[in-house]
């Protein structure tokens, strides 16, 4: 089992940056492709930005070219980079493998993007 601990969220302004960390701690991180997903309030939670153990990334329209996924495996953490936030970036920000759920959803971090 893999417990997924979130962090770096925060309130920034229209333009500005964050960089949000993944820690995983049991085994099975390194073993899977692992996403960022994010639920705005009343709204579905969706895909942001997927890596797979060799590092291929795949991103949103909407976040492409402004946001950056990657990871370490050998910390056991991922990480998001995003950059040129928008107001519609708002929302709680979680990561999981993307394979299934069977590992449940952490806390999340909440991203709030306003002026």
């Amino acid at each position: 089992q893999v417990q997924l601990v979130e962090s770096g969220g925060g309130l920034v302004q229209p333009g500005g940056s964050l960089r949000l960390s993944c820690a995983a701690s049991g085994s099975g991180f390194g073993l899977n492709t692992m996403a960022w997903y994010r639920q705005a309030p009343g709204k579905e939670r969706k895909l942001v930005a997927s890596i797979t153990i060799g590092r291929i990334t795949i991103y949103a329209e909407s976040v492409k070219g402004r946001f950056a996924i990657f990871r370490d495996n050998a910390k056991n953490t991922m990480y998001l980079q995003m950059n040129d936030l928008k107001p519609e970036d708002t929302a709680v920000y979680y990561c999981n493998q993307v394979a299934s759920t069977a590992w449940g959803w952490g806390q999340g971090t909440q991203v709030t993007v306003s002026s």
